[in-house]
């Protein structure tokens, strides 16, 4: 993206390396020695730090944050305001092998980070989830399974420990299932394992 005189809208750093057929939106910086790779599409200010793949084909929304060594591969998503932790890892292949290779998209199993969520530092989520708004992965946890909306998680396999808000804060539920976060002046309803956000 650039304006009218040809001028770039966002930042790349000289040591960084972004193919050919590809998407930056206005204000996203990209730091040392990442390389962002055709057909991407990276949306606007977002944060790439430093060693950070972000594969062909890949979409990103807008006010992402990945922080440093994280590969984002071919088959995953991440929406708006994703936290990627640094040194976490995704995966694209269940069973993969050097002997049988599969390359293409046709092999990739798609994994999608909803809106706002936040994965933690060292953690590794299994190709073909997907991590459901606002949630909070912890740091070294290994998703196995979806991730509900507002969901904490951690432990190998990552399990539900509790909800947090849409600003990351722990809800405590009143007996009647509502909770309320000061930081994000939101409400909330805990209903049979699933929480929902009130709107008023």
């Amino acid at each position: 993206m650039a304006d009218q005189t040809g001028e770039k809208k966002f930042h790349v750093n000289k040591y960084a390396v972004v193919d050919d057929n590809v998407d930056i939106g206005e204000g996203t910086k990209i730091w040392h020695f990442s390389h962002v790779q055709s057909g991407s599409k990276i949306g606007h200010h977002c944060v790439i730090g430093q060693n950070v793949n972000v594969a062909n084909n890949v979409t990103i929304g807008n006010y992402v944050k990945i922080q440093n060594n994280v590969s984002v591969y071919e088959g995953v998503e991440l929406e708006d305001y994703v936290f990627c932790g640094p040194s976490m890892v995704f995966t694209n292949i269940l069973d993969p092998r050097c002997k049988y290779p599969q390359v293409g998209a046709e092999f990739y199993i798609r994994t999608v980070v909803k809106e706002g969520a936040s994965l933690g530092a060292n953690s590794t989520i299994v190709c073909g989830h997907t991590i459901g708004r606002a949630a909070l992965v912890g740091a070294g946890a290994v998703v196995t399974k979806d991730v509900p909306d507002f969901a904490l998680v951690v432990g190998n396999p990552a399990k539900i420990v509790g909800w947090v808000s849409e600003a990351g804060k722990k809800l405590v539920f009143d007996k009647d299932g509502f909770a309320y976060c000061e930081k994000s002046k939101k409400k909330y309803q805990l209903t049979n394992g699933t929480v929902k956000e009130i709107i008023e």
